[in-house]
């Protein structure tokens, strides 16, 4: 049996995007083919059109990706709900995009709100990324020490801006940045040992100051949500700590678009407390992937259809 004291559950963020992503789960379960239908009326699209059969490049563009995840989180975990309405897990958490799943999971934020929230964050981040272009890079077995040397050395070389955007395990961090601080770092990885230091095919650089254009806005969009106190306590990215506080919740949230994705050290911090199943829920495993570079003694499982569903079931019996 599953013990749910010690069990976490997470959710992936941009990039595990995949066409034809709960479309099983929608087709197997009513309450996620009801969740996804409402995601549709909310948001005025055919959302669910572009999760199940668009292309890769819709499905790819932050404004359809971002919601298009959260949906697809919720539709999953409703069905796991429903079969197992007893799974209630000490921590939650979600990497980037992921947090607001966690937070709608944890009762904190409610689907309605989610939706509209994820949907204006998408939007504004791509607007931003269209006003103040950037890009970002992944550098390979550098500590994260060594790659918070990296980025200042390139930040006061360039003139520009280039930050740690996701420390995600040992061994993969994330950078970002305008091109030319970005380039430098990348060159400035690779002298100090980076196994790879490359430039990823996206031109939004998350999770850094180049986002401050679109903070305000997305402020005036977290007022209008309701943000409550969290039921389970969530794991946050800016933080790595574990809040339930709507006000801490809400100021986190406000953080979190400029801020580094602090998930190595929200996943050591679960441990620590006792946490030994991570459940990602969710298109992808790319969580699951994390979490074994972190610690290989903890068990990742992924849900995100009927089959891995019902995996995650029988392991309980």
């Amino acid at each position: 049996m599953i013990d749910f004291t010690k069990t976490a559950f997470i959710f992936p963020g941009q990039g595990s995007q995949a066409v034809g992503m709960g479309k099983d789960i929608f087709d197997a379960y009513p309450i996620a083919r009801e969740t996804i239908q409402q995601a549709d009326d909310i948001m005025g699209i055919h959302l669910s059109k572009m999760m199940f059969e668009g292309s890769e490049d819709v499905l790819g563009d932050t404004a359809i990706t971002q919601p298009a995840m959260y949906v697809c989180g919720m539709a999953v975990y409703l069905a796991l709900k429903q079969e197992m309405p007893d799974a209630i897990p000490a921590f939650v958490a979600g990497h980037s995009l992921g947090e607001f799943t966690a937070l709608t999971v944890a009762g904190a934020l409610s689907y309605e709100d989610g939706v509209k929230l994820v949907q204006t964050r998408g939007q504004l981040m791509k607007d931003a990324g269209e006003k103040h272009p950037g890009g970002m890079a992944a550098i390979l077995a550098l500590d994260i020490d060594a790659v918070e040397v990296v980025v200042k050395q390139a930040s006061e070389q360039s003139g520009g801006i280039v930050v740690i955007a996701n420390d995600n395990c040992p061994g993969q961090v994330v950078i970002s940045g305008d091109k030319a601080a970005l380039d430098l770092a990348i060159e400035l990885a690779k002298e100090a040992g980076a196994r790879r230091a490359m430039p990823l095919d996206v031109s939004v650089a998350t999770h850094s100051p180049l986002m401050n254009p679109a903070k305000e806005q997305f402020i005036e969009a977290l007022n209008a949500a309701g943000i409550s106190n969290a039921q389970i306590p969530v794991v946050q990215n800016v933080c790595a700590c574990a809040v339930t506080d709507a006000q801490i919740l809400r100021t986190n949230l406000e953080k979190q678009l400029v801020s580094s994705v602090r998930w190595t050290p929200s996943i050591e911090m679960m441990i620590a407390q006792g946490v030994d199943l991570f459940v990602e829920i969710g298109s992808k495993n790319v969580l699951t992937g994390l979490l074994r570079r972190i610690n290989r003694d903890k068990i990742g499982v992924n849900i995100q259809d009927t089959s891995t569903l019902s995996n995650f079931m029988a392991s309980n019996t």
